[in-house]
């Protein structure tokens, strides 16, 4: 868990970043953009079926894995938990690699849920694949 003060800062990638739909339950609750990075070269990233808005599952791997771009922000402490208590499953939390070696909290996805799902790991992020998907 990386601390500021009273912010932890936690990871996004997808309809939770900068402009996507869900990006206000973020701000609703004071987060702040931070930086845009990418995850270390260890993750497949999924297309899943079932949401609206549409939403990607991240899901780390041992072999075959790719750098996927994602947002940091940082949210006040005190409202971590009213943002992680809202992610539905197969969504959830938990720790994620970076590209600089550095780990942070941030959206991962339970692997049953990617076995009927489209495997968008080669676009490297979420805007991306909306991006094609236009």
């Amino acid at each position: 868990m990386t601390t500021t003060e009273k912010f932890i800062n936690v990871a996004v990638c997808g309809a939770h970043m900068t402009g996507l739909p869900l990006n206000t339950q973020l701000t609703a609750l004071g987060g702040e953009f931070v930086q845009a990075t990418c995850t270390s070269p260890d993750y497949k990233f999924y297309k899943l079926n079932g949401f609206i808005p549409a939403r990607p599952g991240l899901l780390r791997v041992v072999d075959g894995g790719f750098a996927i771009s994602l947002e940091i922000w940082k949210l006040p402490i005190e409202n971590y938990c009213a943002f992680v208590s809202a992610v539905p499953a197969p969504l959830g939390f938990g720790t994620l690699s970076l590209a600089d070696g550095s780990h942070v909290n941030g959206f991962l996805c339970e692997h049953y849920a990617t076995l009927n799902a489209v495997d968008i790991s080669q676009l490297g992020g979420w805007r991306q694949y909306l991006k094609d998907a236009s």
